[in-house]
């Protein structure tokens, strides 16, 4: 037992709760991101020792989606990820948002799709010379 589970104390290192909600693949690389700004608790930039404790609110950004969830329950250890989706719950406005900014990531990818690929034809290229070709 460690000494927070002597003391009955329910609360877990910050990047040790990232890394047990599988926000993030180590620790090492949840410290990381903490230092980098890109978790916030309560609003606030937060250091990887930080508490934490239901309820609290932990915002993580990465890339260009961010998660806004309600911490309902702490872990010492990373367990399954059923057990890791138990330790929040999103709330309805990142959800949203989330959702919203892949529909435009799809959209953008499905635009540069539609660019031609491989050499233009024959009929191509005398089309193009005779825009350029005109007075």
């Amino acid at each position: 037992m460690t000494r927070a589970e002597d003391a009955g104390d329910s609360r877990t290192r910050l990047d040790k709760w990232l890394w047990a909600a599988r926000f993030y693949r180590t620790r090492s690389l949840a410290a990381q991101a903490i230092d980098a700004g890109h978790v916030r608790v309560d609003g606030q930039r937060a250091k990887p020792a930080l508490g934490i404790h239901p309820p609290m609110r932990v915002s993580v950004r990465k890339q260009a989606l961010t998660w806004t969830v309600e911490v309902l329950g702490t872990a010492h250890t990373r367990g399954s990820a059923t057990a890791a989706a138990a330790l929040y719950r999103e709330t309805a406005e990142s959800v949203a948002l989330r959702e919203r900014t892949l529909a435009e990531q799809r959209a953008a990818r499905a635009q540069a799709a539609m660019q031609p690929a491989g050499r233009p034809t024959k009929r191509d290229r005398r089309r193009l010379e005779d825009f350029l070709n005109e007075p």
